[in-house]
C-alpha cells in the first residue's frame, strides 16, 4: 500500500501509467470493448466503472496539453444519441485541467487502440464509454 494512490488503481495499473511516456495513450473500454483483441497491454478491471478510473488515473497522471485533444471518444454511430457518460467525463476531466475532448469513428479508434501503450477493460454497462487519454509531462 502507498499513501495518495488511489484504491482503484491496482499495482498493475500503476505500473503501466508510470511507464507510459508523454504522448504515450490508454485506453479504457467499456464491458463491450473489444479490450483483449486489440491491447499490446490488458490491464483487467472488472467490476469497475469507467468514470471512477477516469477519476482515479487523472490525479496521477495529466493529459498532454501540446496536443489540440488529449481525450478521444467512440463517435456514436446510425444516429444514436449523445452518450450522458461523456458529461460526467468532461467534469472528472475539468477538475484536473481544461482538456478538449474530440469524437473518432469506430473503426478508426479501433485502430488507434491497436497502437496504445495498454489498454484498461472494465465492466462499465454504459454505451460508448470508451475513451482514449494521451499522457501529458509530469511536471
Amino acid at each position: 500500500m502507498l499513501n495518495g494512490i488511489p484504491k482503484i488503481i491496482s499495482p498493475e495499473l500503476l505500473k503501466i501509467l508510470c511507464e507510459m511516456g508523454h504522448g504515450d495513450e490508454i485506453v479504457i473500454g467499456d464491458g463491450n470493448f473489444p479490450a483483449a483483441s486489440n491491447a499490446q497491454r490488458l490491464v483487467r478491471c472488472d467490476g469497475h466503472n469507467v468514470p471512477e478510473l477516469l477519476d482515479a488515473i487523472l490525479q496521477l497522471m495529466p493529459l498532454d496539453t501540446y496536443v489540440e485533444s488529449p481525450a478521444m471518444l467512440m463517435a456514436t454511430t446510425q444516429g444514436d444519441p449523445t452518450p450522458e457518460i461523456w458529461a460526467v467525463y468532461k467534469d472528472i476531466a475539468d477538475k484536473y485541467g481544461d482538456y478538449k475532448f474530440s469524437e473518432i469513428e469506430r473503426f478508426a479508434f479501433y485502430e488507434r487502440t491497436r497502437s496504445a501503450y495498454a489498454v484498461i477493460a472494465t465492466g462499465e454497462s454504459a454505451l460508448y464509454a470508451n475513451i482514449i487519454l494521451k499522457k501529458g509531462v509530469i511536471k
